[in-house]
């Protein structure tokens, strides 16, 4: 039976109809075939948002959903893009097709015999293209849409030979250009508005192209001395006549590529060169050169446009103004979940992720696209997905940066992703906002990932950041690891994880990853993806493309569904295969690190080259963590040096601890020993006594014992007052029984009793095991 609401009479209920208004009186009943009525009752005053629906019954409120989106309606134009007043824009709109290249882009080769172009005095030499100042205002002022509308300047007059260059349009970046031969142009890039630096990205046009005639490109004002051009990465090329006749979009190209120091600049801060050649291959061609594929703010709204219009990706797909920015762009918000009209809603667990930070890093773009074509595809993975989590996505947070070319910066000339933790709402919405709404989310249901999209400009491959801090949580410490090791099985070819690092930097601290972990998030990274190509698998020495990038969206897709499957087969194998390394690494850190502290060698291994970082998987190693402390603090209120030799002591205690634990022995070390004295460690009954000073690793050698069993290390040990160095030795023969005691000499590392040094009690048996050191070559083993 339809629900019915009473009213006084017929023509009463008409006009509550015209006027939306719902009467709640005992007179007469008019069925209601609406499903939801909007009410300005007297319970719900002041608002147009509120809607009546007849769930089990009764009338239940909820929030209206908004008719359209702003800026992105099926009734209206896209919102125009607004750029600072001072920017002159072109009325052009630039578009290129999207298109993958049949077979993978090779990267470059060098030679060894690349030229390095000099850096040629402007002024002696013709100015092809000058843009307006970068430095015309300190700071930014206002914004409206199209910029100055001041008549544009003209480039130089048309002539036959010389190429004409133009980047006043949405992502553009050029400054100057200089011809300085008949074929070999000198470019400048324009820094970050508002700010003297971050100088990468460059996209810009070409025009009255000759075709067969080999020109030289030189940008002369780079300030990174690495770069991924000097590892095989080639710049992007776009001919509209080849899209239009052949169908070809974005492609790799150049000869001669060199990136190198040149003689610009002064005092400490040197400039960096990128010059290579290029064979236009058609004459009278409009093309273009880019840094990476472009992604503008234009096609992002072109991209959301389509969503919002189409019936069904809608319906579970909605799409919001998160803020504006200081120029009043928009930031969008997107969240994708399976539309629920009960509570079980609430039980789903969120994933957040966000892109473009930097506008310069336009991969990270690529990626949420594909992510975006996935989980909004018909797929049942992704109905799956849908079905299980809530996903909040912020595809763009720096639309003015993206907008107006810049690389790394917003118009408020600061680093929006080192600027998590301020409170300037004015000053940095975007990253405001999305803290905000990260927090209230996190009040209402589990966030299980955050992961923030960027581009890397000195390494290969895909890889991640993630988070450990110095209250390392032993239960926590290689969950953390979990998804980034499925990621790199599920993307072999792509992603890195040995690349993977999880330490936090001071200078990181204001990150987005830093800031969502210590809100509570645990699995909280920072996902990188290279500018050139892959050094693994089939794609080995190849451009990454747009496809490549799009793939890591579905990857990622496919890798959270493994994290969160009920069957834990594949999480508690990446966990075995985790615990694993961090034995073998660990293992590898005593012998090869030789500029580390005691501290440092249980703590701080975040720098490793290796597959992954170590921490402390066992009780004796965490009872290590927990002396350290006490001495760092007890070393705040008193040092005596000449206490050094109890360094000495825990030194190779700590060596110990982790050559034996590596090799399967239960050695409960600080349950038995419960007293260090000056000269020995013994067992004796009284309360752990320590006085200890400072220490640092030198060296760390070794070296087969042709007289023993064991292997010996050498650890010359130095104080404040002298050097002490001691060796000792691990033999995998001795056998200990009952409560009998064997000790090793720390002067001559001979099994047995030594006075001077003292005994160390072992409490069980220890079974002869042949000692293998990972990554080391020893005699006598095969």
């Amino acid at each position: 039976m339809q629900p019915s609401l009473p009213y006084r009479s017929l023509s009463e209920a008409q006009n509550c109809f015209l006027c939306l208004t719902i009467y709640i009186l005992p007179y007469y009943e008019l069925p209601i075939h609406n499903d939801a009525l909007l009410t300005f009752d007297p319970f719900f005053p002041g608002t147009t948002q509120i809607l009546l629906e007849y769930q089990l019954g009764r009338w239940v409120p909820r929030l209206r959903e908004p008719r359209d989106l702003y800026g992105v309606s099926s009734s209206g134009p896209l919102s125009p893009t607004r750029w600072p007043y001072h920017c002159e824009v072109i009325d052009e709109k630039i578009e290129h097709i999207d298109w993958t290249p049949s077979n993978p882009e090779p990267m470059y080769i060098p030679t060894g015999l690349e030229m390095e172009p000099l850096y040629a005095n402007s002024k002696e030499e013709t100015v092809v293209y000058l843009a307006e100042d970068a430095y015309k205002e300190p700071c930014f002022v206002y914004s409206r849409v199209g910029g100055n509308r001041t008549p544009l300047k003209q480039p130089v007059d048309n002539c036959d030979d010389t190429l004409m260059f133009e980047a006043r349009f949405e992502s553009g970046n050029l400054q100057k250009v200089v011809k300085v031969a008949e074929y070999e142009y000198q470019l400048t890039v324009r820094p970050d508005l508002f700010t003297n630096k971050h100088t990468q990205w460059y996209y810009f046009q070409v025009t009255n192209t000759q075709a067969g005639i080999v020109y030289r490109f030189t940008i002369i004002n780079f300030t990174k001395p690495a770069s991924l051009y000097n590892r095989g990465m080639r710049p992007l090329f776009y001919s509209e006549k080849e899209a239009s006749a052949h169908n070809i979009g974005w492609q790799r190209i150049g000869d001669q590529i060199k990136y190198y120091r040149n003689n610009q600049g002064q005092d400490r801060h040197h400039h960096f060169s990128l010059t290579w050649t290029f064979q236009f291959p058609h004459s009278k061609d409009t093309c273009y050169f880019a840094h990476c594929y472009p992604y503008t703010y234009t096609n992002l709204q072109e991209y959301l446009s389509g969503i919002n219009n189409d019936p069904v990706r809608s319906k579970f797909c909605k799409i919001r103004v998160l803020c504006h920015t200081i120029a009043r762009n928009m930031v969008y918000i997107l969240t994708i979940t399976t539309p629920l009209k009960n509570s079980e809603s609430r039980k789903r667990k969120a994933v957040i992720l966000t892109a473009r930070v930097h506008p310069g890093e336009t991969n990270s773009s690529w990626i949420i696209k594909g992510f975006l074509d996935y989980i909004l595809g018909n797929s049942s993975d992704a109905k799956l997905l849908r079905d299980t989590f809530v996903f909040k996505v912020v595809p763009m947070l720096n639309p003015d940066g993206v907008i107006v070319g810049n690389y790394r910066c917003s118009l408020a000339g600061r680093d929006l992703n080192r600027n998590y933790t301020s409170l300037l709402k004015e000053s940095f919405p975007s990253v405001w906002y999305t803290r905000n709404m990260i927090r209230r989310l996190m009040e209402k249901r589990e966030v299980i990932l955050y992961c923030d999209l960027h581009g890397h400009s000195k390494k290969e491959n895909i890889f991640m950041y993630g988070c450990d801090g110095s209250d390392r949580c032993k239960a926590l410490y290689l969950q953390q690891r979990i998804f980034p090791l499925m990621l790199s099985k599920n993307c072999p070819n792509k992603f890195s994880f040995s690349s993977c690092k999880f330490n936090i930097q001071k200078s990181k601290e204001g990150t987005g990853r830093v800031v969502m972990w210590k809100m509570g998030i645990r699995n909280s990274f920072t996902m990188e993806a290279t500018f050139c190509g892959s050094t693994l698998g089939d794609k080995r020495g190849t451009h990454f493309n747009t496809k490549d990038l799009e793939s890591m969206g579905y990857h990622f897709c496919d890798s959270l569904l493994d994290y969160c499957d009920p069957d834990r087969t594949k999480y508690y194998q990446c966990l075995k295969e985790l615990e694993e390394m961090e034995k073998h690494i660990n293992l590898e850190k005593v012998i090869d690190d030789s500029d580390t502290s005691v501290k440092e060698l249980t703590l701080d291994l975040e720098t490793s080259s290796h597959a992954s970082d170590s921490s402390e998987s066992n009780d004796s190693q965490t009872d290590l963590l927990k002396l350290n402390s006490q001495i760092s603090e007890q070393n705040k209120k008193k040092k005596n040096p000449s206490d050094h030799s109890l360094y000495s002591v825990m030194v190779i205690l700590t060596i110990l601890i982790l050559l034996i634990q590596e090799h399967g022995v239960s050695f409960h070390l600080f349950t038995d020993i419960v007293f260090i004295s000056s000269c020995c460690v013994t067992n004796y009954p009284k309360p752990l006594q320590l006085k200890m000073t400072r220490i640092y690793y030198r060296t760390v050698s070794v070296d087969q014992n042709p007289g023993h069993t064991g292997w010996r290390y050498s650890l010359p040990v130095a104080s404040s007052q002298k050097r002490n160095p001691i060796t000792f030795a691990v033999y995998h023969s001795l056998e200990v029984s009952g409560s009998d005691s064997k000790s090793i000499c720390l002067q001559c590392g001979r099994p047995g009793f030594d006075p001077r040094v003292g005994k160390i009690p072992w409490r069980r048996k220890w079974q002869p095991t042949p000692v293998f050191l990972p990554g080391k070559s020893h005699a006598g083993h095969d």
